[in-house]
């Protein structure tokens, strides 16, 4: 359900227009003209959505995902990077791309409010939020806002900060490409008519950006062909493109590139779903296969592939597992499209939710008193000007945190604490060190989050099996899903191949600067 740059009503636009419009082939662009430079070794990072270690290991060791194999086998995997939260992939790659946490780079999650246009933003999930929202918001948002505008300005992504250093970068499929060098998008006529997004569009991206049919270099990649397949949101054409740089001698020094089948499958049907792993396996043999054997592909290129999150399984009986909020909640009003003056507005992320308190009138405390009645919820968090405050179900205390203290966690970040620190299931040491144990780097994520956009906001994070919903949201009972503090949605793997360095730490946030100091330059 993530990682849909024009979802499923788009989607069904174009299908239904293609039976009464003629088209032409999506155009595709020009490498000649691309001047590329490589200082050193170059490196490709693949980023498969939804990568967790367990069934990745059972994978290998059925002997079906050889190209995983090859590549473990030949470097080295760390099977517990921590995610950045909320675990939903706008807001990782977010944090990916910029080596920071959403109090910094700003985008909060898949959905969120922004008060300041009284309207909720979202980058594609279920049909009935895309519905709500608006079809051309959610597309316009997807397409052009969420890298021009809502990615905060006052930081830098790895391709923009890879520019001043005089080297090249490139991305394929990803939703976060913020980049130096401007681009024409392809916009066909079928959505462009409709109004779904304008004629043309000019976006900043990397030297080279490929992003479906809406920007491609591999005329493989032909309109007929992807037009039925999430319009080239999808691992094959993802491995087309990156075989076609490679197979050009076009390959920048540093290539982000995204295979996204495997989370559809994974909510479908579960945590322990092999299929996406297998199918994932597929792209990546066909990249392998672009060089003349994949030992070369491993002596002329640094891989890193990585998850960008776990997933939890969702009971299947939808009374135990679904926490609605609009009926937790049903004594106050919800925001709606054309409903202005409501008192909560509710952002849902599958397994994490943002509550809105916009009525100045209701106290947040009315709020998370209602909630702290539901022990299907795991905790619940707001913040003031000073302080984060975290509650649980499970709890009559508080725990509350802020930055720089004389609590020192294992990333060497400061706090300040007090109160129940087991309601994070922190473990504090005699000499004044905090351990994370099912909450990893809690601290500072759950800081970020809460720091990621003004208002009164309060976050409620559900327990492992847990799903939250609200009238308009799409539920994964009986398969997987993610969003979560939580670890069963925090830890993804993370294999290196080419290299024997590895991130300062086992946290995304601390790859971008791992990837600069491996690439140098000036």
């Amino acid at each position: 359900m993530k990682r849909k740059i024009v979802i499923f009503l788009i989607t069904f636009i174009v299908i239904c227009s293609v039976l009464v419009l003629a088209i032409s082939i999506s155009p595709t662009k020009e490498l000649d003209d691309i001047p590329i430079n490589s200082t050193k070794k170059p490196i490709i990072l693949v980023a498969v959505d939804s990568l967790m270690s367990e069934p990745l290991q059972k994978a290998v060791k059925k002997g079906k995902a050889p190209a995983f194999s090859f590549l473990i086998n030949n470097g080295h995997i760390n099977p517990e990077m921590i995610s950045s939260y909320p675990t939903m992939s706008v807001t990782i790659d977010s944090t990916l791309l910029t080596g920071t946490y959403p109090g910094q780079h700003k985008v909060p999650g898949l959905i969120w409010f922004k008060e300041d246009e009284n309207r909720m933003i979202s980058y594609g999930s279920g049909i009935r939020e895309i519905w709500n929202n608006g079809v051309k918001n959610v597309a316009m948002d997807s397409v052009i806002h969420l890298n021009k505008n809502h990615l905060s300005k006052e930081v830098q992504t790895i391709h923009e900060e890879l520019a001043t250093r005089k080297l090249t970068s490139a991305s394929i499929n990803g939703l976060l490409f913020r980049g130096s060098v401007q681009h024409q998008l392809n916009v066909p006529k079928l959505i462009s008519m409709p109004n779904l997004l304008p004629k043309e569009i000019e976006i900043n991206g990397p030297t080279l950006f490929s992003l479906g049919l809406l920007s491609q270099y591999n005329s493989e990649n032909d309109w007929n062909k992807f037009v039925w397949n999430r319009l080239g949101v999808n691992n094959k054409f993802t491995a087309n493109e990156l075989k076609y740089l490679i197979e050009q001698k076009k390959l920048p020094s540093f290539t982000l590139t995204y295979l996204p089948d495997a989370d559809a499958s994974i909510h479908k049907h579960g945590p322990n779903d092999l299929k996406g792993i297998e199918k994932a396996d597929e792209a990546l043999q066909d990249i392998l296969n672009s060089f003349s054997s994949w030992d070369e592909a491993i002596q002329e290129v640094t891989w890193i592939v990585l998850g960008d999150s776990g997933q939890s399984f969702i009971k299947e009986d939808k009374e135990t597992s679904l926490i609605d909020l609009n009926n937790s909640l049903k004594d106050y009003t919800f925001w709606e499209g054309k409903k202005r003056n409501a008192q909560l507005a509710i952002a849902i992320n599958e397994r994490m939710a943002y509550i809105y308190v916009n009525d100045k009138q209701v106290e947040l405390s009315e709020i998370t008193n209602v909630l702290k009645k539901d022990e299907r919820i795991g905790i619940i968090a707001w913040k003031d000007e000073h302080t984060n405050y975290v509650v649980s179900p499970l709890s009559d205390e508080e725990f509350t945190f802020s930055p720089k203290g004389t609590y020192v966690d294992e990333y060497e970040q400061s706090w300040s604490i007090a109160g129940n620190a087991s309601i994070l299931d922190l473990k504090m040491t005699n000499g004044g060190r905090i351990q994370y144990q099912n909450y990893p780097d809690a601290l500072a994520r759950l800081h970020g989050a809460l720091h990621s956009q003004e208002g009164r906001v309060i976050i409620v994070d559900a327990r492992p099996s847990y799903e939250f919903v609200d009238k308009h949201s799409h539920d994964h009972a009986g398969g997987g899903a993610h969003g979560s503090l939580h670890k069963v949605d925090s830890i993804v793997p993370i294999i290196v191949t080419g290299t024997n360095e590895f991130p300062e730490y086992n946290r995304l946030v601390d790859v971008k600067e791992w990837i600069l100091q491996l690439l140098g330059g000036s």
